[in-house]
């Protein structure tokens, strides 16, 4: 493959500027480039409307103790950009803005970028000698009453979404928070570009008040420096899952060669076999499943490094070699849970043990590496997972982000990162009951909020059971497949249960694609269903499931698919739990589908 510093499509952005005249006049209200999103400056801060519908304000603004009174805006320039991602909701992206700029003090300047689906805005400081990072005063009043579905924060963002309609006061969030601003017009509340002397943020509440609040950044700062981009996907529900804001106003790929890089499906022990990975027999059967079901990657999972029987990690690596499989490894942090926690540990924080060890995962033919049990959004942690991004990328090793912090555009600035944790997934069959009940409605959830900003490693589709049982259908988990983007994408159930599956279903996971052409929402609520297409080539996957626990006959609308689109085959829920399959060769996708409780569907069509 071509050097990508010397190519314009790839992944290196290709962008357009088109400066606007320097005695340009003064606007009172910035506007995205079709028009539809409003900012309109009022005292310390600004209103946001769309398509003439106010959604929500931005009390205040700026950097330091003290908010700062918005000054004149001026446009100053058009951004049109387009670039290719390696794996995603979208091969190729596009998008274009409307950049404006406001002098706040005589060195901080706050930069608002204004798009057709929502509104990026940072702050950029001069001059610093050695001084903290401020304080940020950005806010978001969400009047009461507004539907919105919000987490939580936790350090590894692994909570439900309920759906609300006010927040209590002084509750700390996660991002992405949604929230149906107006009538039929969703913004979802998110940040992008974490870089270095950089922290995440999350929102605090105190009454309708939803502030930016910075994690905790220690070093000192000399020189310049701005802030992440704090990000607001606006539009129609289709508009914001769509979206690649997130990615859009991210660093284009900061690596040289990307040949190396191949998303693809898992074969994962985790899920059935919690402490499978020291086990080289149980390994093996993983590997064999692999190989049966046409899966390119295996994950040997915690505990490697303590393998029974007189084998070792080398012996489970050239097994799944032998057999055409690619393993992927999992390493501790050591920088979250570490006391009590399974290992192997201390192998990644020091500079020198990190070459060491990430060389010697490439000799031995290790493709990548999932890294547990972070601790956090502080600035330790940002530049400790930009020192993994980095370090993996000098020795080809692919990253799956676990326990971790949810994606901030990193995707793109680094497309090895194929997934990351940050949800609530079903890895919790092994944890609580409480997963059980709340699953159908929480994966109905998923689509329009934690998957919007990037990959998510869910871990999808369990026909039988972990610790705790799943009431979810069998077409339902299958499903999810589609509907959750991830380039690595585990699947979660034991060999024994994908091997006794129809064989149809068994060619579908075989081939199932995780790097997605186009994505579009055909229907669906937060919560209570989704109906989703993807297309991979020629080839589309619509797929869709019901969040409630009430039969519910589910539209499929087609007006944005291609008119002559032939399905060949379907998956359906029979609701007998004895053969709980129907699958059929069919001519035509279905206006609806009758969905069992908690049910589901596919449709594969060219």
């Amino acid at each position: 493959m071509k050097h990508l510093r010397t190519i314009i499509l790839g992944f290196v952005v290709g962008l357009t500027l088109f400066p606007s005249v320097c005695c340009r006049a003064a606007s009172d209200v910035a506007t995205s480039p079709d028009g539809r999103l409003q900012l309109k400056p009022v005292a310390a801060g600004f209103v946001v409307n769309y398509s003439g519908k106010e959604l929500f304000s931005i009390p205040t603004v700026g950097l330091g103790d003290q908010t700062s009174s918005v000054g004149t805006l001026r446009r100053v320039r058009r951004i049109k950009t387009n670039y290719t991602m390696l794996s995603g909701k979208r091969l190729h992206c596009s998008n274009r803005a409307n950049e404006y700029a406001v002098n706040l003090t005589d060195n901080q300047r706050m930069v608002v970028r204004l798009y057709d689906d929502g509104l990026a805005l940072r702050y950029e400081l001069t001059g610093l000698n050695s001084v903290s990072a401020p304080k940020e005063n950005t806010a978001f009043r969400i009047a009461d009453g507004k539907r919105r579905w919000m987490q939580r924060w936790s350090d590894g963002y692994e909570g439900f979404f309920p759906v609300a309609t006010s927040a209590p006061a002084n509750g700390r969030w996660g991002y992405p928070a949604l929230v149906e601003a107006a009538d039929g017009v969703y913004a979802l509340f998110t940040e992008a570009n974490i870089e270095r002397r950089q922290s995440a943020s999350c929102l605090y509440s105190n009454g309708d008040v939803f502030s930016v609040v910075p994690d905790q950044n220690e070093p000192l700062i000399s020189g310049d420096w701005h802030t992440p981009w704090r990000v607001v996907i606006v539009g129609s529900l289709a508009d914001v899952v769509e979206s690649t804001l997130v990615t859009d106003v991210s660093e284009p790929c900061n690596i040289d060669r990307t040949d190396w890089i191949h998303p693809g499906v898992v074969s994962w022990i985790y899920w059935a076999n919690n402490h499978g990975s020291n086990d080289y027999n149980i390994i093996c059967k993983y590997v064999d499943m692999a190989v049966t079901l046409h899966l390119p990657y295996v994950l040997i999972d915690a505990e490697w490094d303590e393998m029974k029987d007189g084998k070792t990690i080398e012996d489970a690596v050239s097994y799944a070699k032998s057999k055409g499989i690619k393993p992927l490894i999992w390493y501790n942090s050591s920088v979250g849970w570490v006391n009590g926690a399974p290992g192997p540990k201390y192998r990644l924080n020091k500079p020198e043990d990190r070459e060491r060890e990430l060389a010697w995962c490439e000799s031995i033919g290790v493709v990548g590496v999932k890294i547990d049990f972070f601790s956090g959004d502080n600035q330790m942690n940002m530049d400790y997972y930009l020192d993994l991004l980095e370090a993996t990328a000098r020795h080809h090793l692919l990253v799956n982000f676990h326990g971790a912090t949810v994606p901030r555009g990193w995707q793109r600035t680094y497309p090895h990162m194929l997934s990351t944790e940050g949800v609530y997934g079903a890895e919790w069959y092994n944890n609580v009951p409480t997963f059980t009940n709340r699953a159908a409605s929480h994966n109905a959830t998923l689509p329009f909020t934690r998957n919007v900003i990037g990959p998510m490693d869910y871990t999808p589709c369990a026909f039988s059971d972990s610790q705790h049982p799943h009431i979810t259908s069998h077409a339902h988990e299958l499903a999810l497949t589609v509907l959750f983007e991830s380039g690595l994408q585990h699947l979660a159930d034991r060999p024994e249960s994908f091997l006794a599956q129809p064989e149809a279903v068994q060619q579908f996971l075989g081939h199932l694609p995780v790097v997605w052409d186009e994505t579009l929402l055909l229907d669906g609520y937060p919560g209570e269903y989704v109906v989703m297409a993807r297309r991979s080539g020629k080839t589309w996957y619509i797929a869709g499931i019901n969040g409630t626990d009430e039969p519910k006959t589910i539209n499929v609308p087609q007006a944005r698919l291609p008119k002559k689109l032939h399905a060949e085959q379907s998956f359906l829920d029979s609701g007998d739990k004895q053969n709980p399959w129907v699958i059929n060769t069919v001519d035509a996708i279905p206006a609806t589908v009758d969905c069992v409780p908690r049910g589901g569907f596919v449709f594969v069509a060219k």
